[in-house]
């Protein structure tokens, strides 16, 4: 299978209920870098997997939707938690939907898997990954 990643960042803040998080339970800013990788079997007629610039841009567009706020006052969150693995399925979702309704450009119809990875810190990452729909 063929790949292209593109990588940004968000800066965010959360509070995560629940004995199991220890100090996480409290209200802590993270900063997530996030690669999002786009796979195909087969590369399309101009040789590509999907247009870099296009992903560049939806994923920015994507992010800005929880840059810099507090996870637990954003719609999309409230009443669940707000761990690394529930914000990189949030990411998926919303990269899923750009990639339906074309904002992505015809070499992204041929896509059939998506992974989303945020990196918490240098040494602890949680990923999402899974064929598109229709895929």
């Amino acid at each position: 299978m063929y790949a292209v990643e593109v990588r940004d960042h968000v800066m965010i803040a959360h509070s995560i209920k629940g004995e199991v998080f220890g100090p996480a339970q409290k209200l802590h800013g993270a900063t997530y870098v996030i690669d999002v990788c786009f796979m195909r079997r087969e590369l399309d007629e101009n040789d590509i997997v999907v247009d870099i610039g296009l992903a560049t841009e939806t994923v920015k567009q994507t992010l800005a939707a929880i840059n810099y706020s507090n996870l637990d006052e954003h719609p999309e969150f409230c009443g669940r938690r707000s761990t690394t693995e529930v914000v990189a399925r949030w990411v998926f979702d919303k990269i899923e939907a750009a990639i339906a309704a074309g904002k992505l450009g015809p070499a992204a119809g041929g896509l059939a898997r998506l992974k989303i990875t945020l990196h918490e810190s240098h040494n602890a990452l949680a990923s999402y990954e899974a064929d598109l729909a229709g895929a």
